[in-house]
C-alpha cells in the first residue's frame, strides 16, 4: 500500500491558511503531511513563506492524527542543529509522536539570508552529516558538548525529550547524499521518481526504511486554467535540484524559467480534473519504490475546492490504484 500525503506549501499560503489546509486534509482522509520551510518563495508569484515551525505547532495542537514531517528543513546555515533537535523535540512533544524531521543540504534561496556564504555542495554535505550526528546526539538526552569541523556545541542538553525520537528523513539527490542517507537517516525523501536514488540508498544501509516523495499537482475543473497557474507558480519545479538549490532569489528563478511555456509545465505536472492523470502522474513513484507520495496542490487559494474533490474522487482513485 502506497501512502497519500498532503503538502503545506509555506510558500503560497499564509500561516492560519496553511494550519486550516491540513485540518481538512486530515478530515479528508490524507495519510501524512509535509511542510515546507523555506526563507522565500521560488517565486514572487507564489507570494508568501511564513516560519514553518510555528505552523507546526499550531498544526500539531488543531490536528489529531495525521503525521507531520518537514519537507526539508535544511539544519546548517539558517539554522544550528541544536536548535533544531530542539524544536524537533517539542513538536514531537506536542504532536504526540506524529512528527518525523525531514532534512537536507539546503538550498541558496533561503540558506544565504544569514550572510555566511554558499559552499560547495561537498561542503554542503558535510555539514548535513555533522548536523544530523548532533541531532541525533540531542535526541538521545544527557549533556552534549563537541567541536567538529563546522558545528561547536558546548554542553547542550534537551530539557524536553519525547519519549521516541522523531524519525529522521535526509533528501537526496545523487550518490553522495544517498550515502549520509543510508548510513544515517530512518527514512529517505526525493523529489524525483528515480529508482537509482532508492536503489543507492539501500547499497548504503536503506534497504527496508520509508521511502518519501513528492508530486505537484494542479486541481481545476478548468484545465486551462489549471495549467496557467501551474506555469505562473512553479514552472521551477522541472530545473532539478542541481540546479534549484543553487540561485540565490526569487528574481534568479524567474530569470532561469522566462523560456519554459505552459505547454512544458503541463507535461510534468498533471493539470485538471481527469483523476486517471493524477494516478499516472504518482505511478512512476510506485514503479521506482516509494512507499509514501505527498501531493502538493499548486496555488493557495485553491485548497478548498482540491481537498473536496480529493475526498471524493482523487483519493479513491489512487487508492483503487496503489492499494
Amino acid at each position: 500500500m502506497v501512502q497519500i500525503g498532503y503538502t503545506m506549501m509555506t510558500e503560497q499560503a499564509g500561516p492560519r491558511e496553511l494550519v486550516d489546509h491540513v485540518v481538512r486534509a486530515e478530515e479528508v482522509g490524507f495519510d501524512f503531511s509535509v511542510t515546507s520551510d523555506h526563507y522565500f518563495p521560488w517565486l514572487r508569484s507564489q507570494g508568501h513563506s511564513p516560519y514553518a515551525w510555528s505552523v507546526l505547532g499550531a498544526a500539531a495542537q488543531a490536528t489529531s492524527r495525521i503525521p507531520l514531517m518537514t519537507y526539508v528543513t535544511c539544519p546548517t546555515f539558517r539554522y544550528h542543529p541544536a536548535i533544531v533537535a530542539q524544536k524537533a523535540a517539542t513538536v514531537q512533544l506536542l504532536s504526540q509522536g506524529r512528527f518525523r524531521l525531514g532534512l537536507g543540504a539546503g538550498e541558496n534561496l533561503n540558506e544565504h539570508v544569514v550572510g555566511g556564504g554558499w559552499p560547495s555542495v561537498d561542503v554542503r554535505h558535510e555539514r548535513l552529516q555533522e548536523a544530523v550526528e548532533i541531532i541525533r546526539a540531542l535526541f538521545a538526552g544527557g549533556h552534549v558538548t563537541r567541536h567538529g569541523a563546522h558545528f561547536d556545541v558546548e554542553s547542550a542538553r534537551l530539557w524536553d525529550v519525547p519519549d521516541t525520537a522523531p524519525p529522521i528523513g535526509i533528501a537526496v539527490s545523487g550518490e553522495q547524499s544517498c550515502k549520509i542517507a543510508g548510513h544515517l537517516a530512518d527514512l529517505v525523501i526525493a523529489t524525483e521518481p528515480k529508482a537509482g536514488l532508492l536503489q543507492a540508498f539501500d547499497r548504503h544501509g536503506g534497504e527496508g526504511k520509508p521511502r518519501v516523495g513528492q508530486l505537484p499537482v494542479c486541481y481545476d475543473t478548468d484545465r486551462d486554467a489549471a495549467v496557467k497557474r501551474a506555469h505562473a507558480q512553479f514552472r521551477w519545479f522541472g530545473s532539478g535540484w542541481k540546479v534549484n538549490s543553487e540561485l540565490p532569489h526569487p528574481d534568479s528563478f524567474e530569470s532561469a524559467t522566462q523560456f519554459v511555456t505552459p505547454d512544458d509545465v503541463a507535461e510534468s505536472i498533471p493539470c485538471g480534473d481527469d483523476p486517471e492523470a493524477f494516478v499516472e502522474a504518482v505511478r512512476p513513484f510506485v514503479d521506482a519504490g516509494f512507499t509514501e507520495v505527498a501531493l502538493v496542490q499548486i496555488g493557495g487559494d485553491e485548497q478548498d475546492a482540491f481537498l473536496d474533490w480529493s475526498a471524493k474522487t482523487l483519493l479513491p482513485a489512487l487508492r483503487d490504484a496503489f492499494g
